[in-house]
């Protein structure tokens, strides 16, 4: 009975310490695997919006929707238009920083309609942070297909509107690698 509380405890031991090197070797090694993410530029979007309408105060901050009424998008291997429907859902969070939700279409300029899940995160400290992570569903059998099976990441910028402009915001898409 004593050697198999020994034996348990050695293997024990044996596990615990494999597990804690385990974890050193991914968080120190130089060439982790989720150290240096790279991407692949995949297109940049113009996306036209209409004045926001303010939903109000809720219980988790302020809601407000901003209705995406067109626009164009172009790549290195796709551009087409922004279909009019869509529209940007956003929360303005107590403690001061903005989630948005946008859900819009994209057509190809060869007929493909591409949906756009959008989620950003938007945080206006010291320090200006907006980002997001974009789900892309493409028909299948289509020249698209391979947006399918990929994680895409954002960037959101607001241009300064020139005279007569209507409002508008650039959307960075890049493909996770």
């Amino acid at each position: 009975m004593k050697t198999f509380k020994i034996l348990a405890l050695l293997v024990f031991v044996v596990i615990f310490a494999q597990k804690i090197n385990a974890q050193n070797v991914n968080t120190d090694k130089k060439d982790s695997l989720y150290k240096d993410f790279k991407t692949e530029f995949v297109w940049e979007a113009k996306v036209k919006i209409a004045g926001m309408i303010n939903v109000g105060q809720s219980k988790r901050g302020e809601r407000r929707v901003i209705p995406i009424t067109g626009g164009t998008f172009k790549g290195p291997k796709i551009k087409g238009e922004v279909l009019p429907g869509g529209e940007d859902w956003q929360l303005v969070r107590p403690d001061g920083d903005t989630e948005l939700y946008a859900r819009y279409l994209l057509k190809t300029d060869d007929g493909y309609v591409i949906q756009v899940i959008n989620r950003a995160l938007i945080h206006a400290g010291k320090e200006f942070y907006c980002k997001s992570v974009l789900d892309l569903e493409a028909p299948t059998n289509s020249p698209y297909e391979y947006l399918n099976h990929a994680i895409f990441i954002g960037t959101l910028n607001v241009p300064p509107l020139k005279q007569g402009e209507e409002p508008y915001v650039i959307i960075g898409v890049y493909k996770l690698l």
